[in-house]
């Protein structure tokens, strides 16, 4: 039986977890920093690189004392995020990787962030090669292909602002803080039929295109221009959240209609939707009903491992410790503030 620990620290979550290769999480820690973010309205990256300091070392030895009493001896390797994220964070959980490898005698797995979460699935509902991924986060926007553990072909990508990135600001907009996605989410049900609504017209961006790309920022602005100088009171904030949720939900199914009409995904029956922004239950239910009409199963993981956590770190391991040319990287490899999932196709010896 394998067993690897994870460390994240891409961003503004201090994350640890044990897992094994059946599956199971044995330990697992995460800090969310929202606090220490929420008075400068968005994630200041020196903040969150010291918050990682504070608590990283801690976490791995209660994640060590709970699933192995312990002991290092039934570790069998180290995975870490090295990118993409906030460089000076994933340099942190990077180089205490690299550290306890060194100390410890044991391999390090260098895990690219984008693709812990795109293989999520194969932990949470033990989905096979290939399937279509959504991926969708506070920094990206994508539709791939997931063909195997490092073998992925972009489809389409934002032109600009990521989803969740468009959220935030939007919810910045009404005076609704940061972060702006559950903000705008915890409104919905407050939406009325108003003569406000009747006012409220928001393009959807890239209609009628016939490729598999996104953009926001045009909805953004749209956004702005509906709000002006005036000051939305709680139903108009509500009501405009419905209406911006619900063109994010015909943009992303409007392209994942023309990535399932390319012949490279005819083998793909599940469509996994990941990162932060598959939390969002509205969207969640609109991608739901998008693919039943069309035969895909449709699967996002618990609300627990949307947003970053250490369980998919540990579980990217356990999925290169599968490989039969599995080696681990070198201890000289570095952290990267950006790292293309396609990129892992050339066969770059990172794990």
């Amino acid at each position: 039986m394998m067993r690897v620990l994870g460390i994240e620290t891409s961003c503004d979550e201090t994350a640890v977890a044990i897992v094994d290769d059946q599956g199971r999480i044995l330990a697992q820690r995460v800090l969310s920093q929202l606090k220490d973010h929420i008075p400068y309205g968005g994630v200041v990256p020196e903040i969150a690189a010291r918050a990682h300091l504070d608590h990283l070392d801690g976490f791995v030895q209660e994640c060590l004392d709970e699933a192995c009493d312990g002991s290092w001896q039934s570790i069998d390797a180290i995975a870490a995020t090295a990118g993409p994220g906030l460089i000076g964070g994933v340099m942190v959980g990077l180089m205490t990787a690299k550290a306890l490898c060194l100390g410890l005698n044991k391999p390090l797995i260098a895990v690219n962030h984008l693709e812990a979460h795109a293989l999520t699935a194969r932990l949470t509902d033990k989905i096979s090669f290939p399937y279509l991924l959504l991926l969708v986060s506070g920094a990206h926007c994508q539709i791939l292909i997931v063909k195997g553990v490092g073998h992925y072909q972009l489809l389409g990508q934002t032109m600009d602002d990521a989803i969740g990135e468009a959220f935030d600001k939007v919810g910045r907009m009404m005076g609704l803080g940061y972060p702006g996605g559950p903000a705008l989410e915890k409104l919905l049900p407050l939406a009325t039929d108003s003569e406000f609504a009747q006012t409220i017209h928001l393009p959807q961006p890239l209609l009628g295109r016939k490729n598999c790309d996104f953009s926001f920022s045009g909805l953004k602005t749209a956004v702005r221009q509906i709000i002006g100088d005036r000051v939305l009171n709680e139903a108009e904030k509500a009501t405009l959240s419905l209406r911006f949720h619900e063109v994010i939900a015909a943009c992303l199914t409007d392209r994942l209609k023309n990535a399932l009409a390319l012949p490279e995904t005819k083998n793909c029956t599940h469509l996994v939707v990941a990162g932060g922004v598959a939390a969002n239950r509205y969207l969640g239910h609109h991608l739901q009903h998008f693919c039943a009409a069309r035969g895909l199963t449709c699967i996002m993981p618990p609300l627990s491992l949307c947003t970053d956590n250490a369980v998919m770190i540990a579980w990217a391991g356990i999925e290169y410790m599968r490989q039969p040319d599995f080696q681990g990287a070198d201890l000289d490899i570095a952290a990267r503030p950006r790292w293309p999932l396609a990129s892992l196709n050339s066969g770059e010896k990172h794990a």
